[in-house]
């Protein structure tokens, strides 16, 4: 894939249109913390038919699985071209999002991507039907939540939240910091440690529970303030003696049985994750260009634009480079897809890598292009630089990432 089609573009025009009709009015909303992103983001599902998609792909996976057929490789039968069709459509309202408003993708992917994602790919037939249906359509918020504030990269060896058993049940307790969606989330996954005697603490096995908001002895905080990605609720979750029986154990009975520990699940979750950020790294470069090209050509210094001097075209110059770096991260991972194939884990490091610094670097240049005005939150280049950050933190640290990348390095033969 080297371009976008006629009927990407298609998407793209309307999904941009619906952007700066409903998202560009009420920024200043959003990025204040007035405005939770959920209503914005239920009017964009229902204005394209996004969830009525979602519900008609969720029967007919659920009916496939009913019936023995979920184990169909995606590579067979089927049309390469209709299927990029349709991860470009889920790809660009990303794209598109993150040229005003990143936040409203992270609070839209956790739901969607991480929080009903771990369910269908960890839960069973029933927990699927149970919970998903209305996560992908976001008529209830999900959460994801593994981070806790002892923890941060360590996210396995360090977590402290525990399962203990109790007859037929499990009795949670512990905390959770960072939790996107955590202040509004009606579902949550929360991811804690088996309570084994015997057994090392940092080795003992990962489980996955789903939680419903008000469950007696779950805290659900207020937002937290923060630097960037005003538009995505961040709270902390608090567990104190949180009661759940089997059947809110994600794979049920077979999940105390399963080998590994449940930590591969999680990594395939963040490698998903991570595949994503380029994507969103690619909608806020794209503005950030477009912003200062204009202001190059109208911002005049010395009597002439500053887009006259070699200094601001060189800024101008890598930033397309990074553009066109990205848009072909996205094109890959399109064309990857539309073949039944995935990146490699070291693959999706190495792209989340490359486009979280791409981005920062891009924003804070644009910052740079505006001089003094780019330091004023009057103009967006401002707001585009804070939001940036965070994609070197989220999903894995850029340490972490260069971690991954060379650990699968250094393990070829």
């Amino acid at each position: 894939m080297i371009a976008w089609s006629e009927s990407q573009l298609m998407i793209r025009d309307a999904v941009r249109r619906f952007v700066e009709d409903e998202i560009k009015p009420n920024l200043e909303a959003l990025e204040h913390g007035d405005m939770p992103p959920y209503d914005i983001l239920r009017k964009m599902y229902s204005t394209f038919g996004m969830d009525q998609m979602a519900k008609a792909g969720f029967a007919k996976k659920i009916a496939a699985e009913k019936s023995g057929e979920e184990a169909q490789p995606r590579s067979n039968g089927g049309d390469p071209s209709a299927r990029a069709d349709q991860v470009a459509a889920t790809i660009i309202p990303i794209i598109e999002l993150c040229r005003y408003c990143p936040g409203m993708v992270t609070a839209m992917g956790v739901s969607v991507g991480l929080a009903a994602g771990a369910i269908q790919s960890k839960g069973t037939i029933e927990q699927k039907e149970r919970w998903v249906p209305d996560l992908l359509t976001l008529d209830k918020i999900g959460a994801w939540a593994i981070t806790e504030p002892d923890s941060g990269s360590d996210a396995f060896g360090g977590m402290r939240a525990s399962a203990r058993r109790d007859g037929d049940d499990f009795v949670l307790n512990g905390s959770k910091t960072f939790i996107t969606n955590g202040p509004h989330a009606d579902t949550i996954v929360f991811i804690c440690k088996l309570e084994e005697e015997g057994v090392d603490a940092r080795e003992r096995r990962i489980l996955n529970f789903v939680l419903d908001r008000g469950m007696a002895g779950l805290e659900q905080t207020p937002a937290l303030r923060k630097m960037g990605l005003h538009s995505s609720p961040t709270g902390e979750l608090f567990l104190s003696d949180v009661r759940c029986g089997i059947d809110r154990l994600l794979g049920g009975a077979n999940a105390l049985k399963a080998t590994g520990g449940g930590r591969a699940g999680a990594k395939a979750t963040f490698q998903t994750e991570r595949s994503g950020v380029a994507a969103m790294a690619l909608g806020m470069v794209e503005q950030c260009l477009e912003l200062s090209v204009k202001y190059a050509k109208e911002r005049v210094q010395f009597g002439r634009p500053i887009g006259d001097y070699q200094l601001i075209q060189d800024k101008l110059a890598r930033m397309e480079v990074a553009r066109m770096n990205l848009q072909n991260l996205v094109f890959r991972t399109i064309e990857l897809v539309s073949q039944g194939k995935t990146m490699t884990f070291a693959e999706a490091s190495a792209m989340k890598l490359y486009a979280a610094r791409a981005a920062v670097e891009v924003a804070m240049e644009a910052v740079q292009v505006y001089g003094g005005n780019g330091y004023m939150s009057e103009y967006q280049v401002e707001q585009l630089a804070r939001d940036a950050k965070v994609l070197q933190i989220y999903a894995g640290t850029d340490e972490i990432q260069i971690r991954a990348i060379a650990k699968d390095l250094l393990a070829a033969d």
